[in-house]
């Protein structure tokens, strides 16, 4: 495909995916589009691959987008007895790449997308690039600890749903406001790919919730090891008002790896490549376009 227009972009994630890769815990649909060098999109938590179609736009007429749901969001198919757990989602990118059947890749993750994607693939020799946006660190930050504090608090998920469509209550920074720079991108196509379907999809939630409570705060500290066996060239692309993972963390992190660069955006926070997709695919393209 050659040039695709942002409607175009968000009509993708309207329709039915390209196809689905059996995961062996569900199945997660993957849509591909665009020319050139195979990169795969690796989502966080808790939205799903349409998340980066504000980048798609931008991206298509220099590499070929894989863009996957894990099983637990977007049109993968799970169910309620479907295992469900970080661990299982490293295990779900890998076997992504055995079913693209490609011989070379880059994946960009952001968020949580970022830290699987990382266990996943250190040392597979047909990752050819990495580009991370806005994830986890080699330590939790302050804010972030606070989140996760919430987790294990009974009726956190209900509390989720509620306030999921509740736009103005949703904007308080403890719960999503600052996530963004720019609060009210939480409505909108946010709300319509991400929030309705945890308000509406009880299956949906719950897969949410488990995820969350999944989530070892030891891999950050496992960063530390696992950095330095990236033999490829490392993007990273870190909004300046992420208060989840700090930019002053990110300068640091990037001594971590073999060969890697920062490109901060400004006016941007968790979510950089939603409130600047422009600037975020030229931050990654000349890593990720080779």
């Amino acid at each position: 495909m050659g040039n695709l227009t942002q409607a175009q972009a968000s009509e993708l994630f309207r329709a039915e995916p390209d196809r689905w890769i059996d995961v062996g815990a569900g199945e997660a649909a993957i849509r591909t589009v665009g020319s050139g060098p195979d990169v795969l999109f690796v989502h966080g938590w808790p939205v799903s691959g349409a998340t980066f179609r504000k980048l798609l736009p931008h991206l298509v007429e220099h590499v070929t987008c894989h863009v996957m749901d894990f099983p637990s969001a977007g049109s993968s198919r799970f169910d309620a007895d479907t295992p469900m757990s970080v661990d299982q989602h490293k295990t779900t990118v890998q076997r992504v790449v055995d079913g693209l059947g490609v011989d070379k890749l880059a994946i960009v993750g952001h968020d949580a997308g970022g830290l699987i994607a990382r266990h996943a693939m250190v040392g597979d020799p047909r990752l050819r690039a990495l580009g991370l946006i806005n994830t986890e660190q080699l330590k939790p930050s302050v804010r972030f600890r606070l989140f996760l504090a919430n987790r294990n608090v009974p009726g956190f998920g209900a509390a989720l749903r509620w306030l999921a469509l509740q736009p103005r209550l949703r904007r308080n920074k403890f719960v999503l406001g600052d996530a963004f720079h720019d609060a009210s991108l939480l409505d909108g196509e946010f709300e319509e790919f991400f929030l309705r379907p945890l308000h509406d999809d009880p299956n949906k939630l719950e897969a949410a919730m488990k995820l969350l409570k999944s989530l070892d705060l030891s891999d950050f500290a496992a960063h530390a090891d696992l950095h330095p066996r990236f033999d490829v060239p490392v993007a990273l692309v870190w909004g300046v008002e992420d208060p989840f993972f700090p930019v002053a963390w990110a300068r640091e992190m990037v001594g971590t790896f073999p060969d890697a660069t920062l490109t901060e955006i400004e006016g941007a926070g968790l979510l950089s490549h939603e409130e600047k997709p422009a600037e975020v695919a030229a931050a990654l393209l000349p890593v990720i376009d080779h």
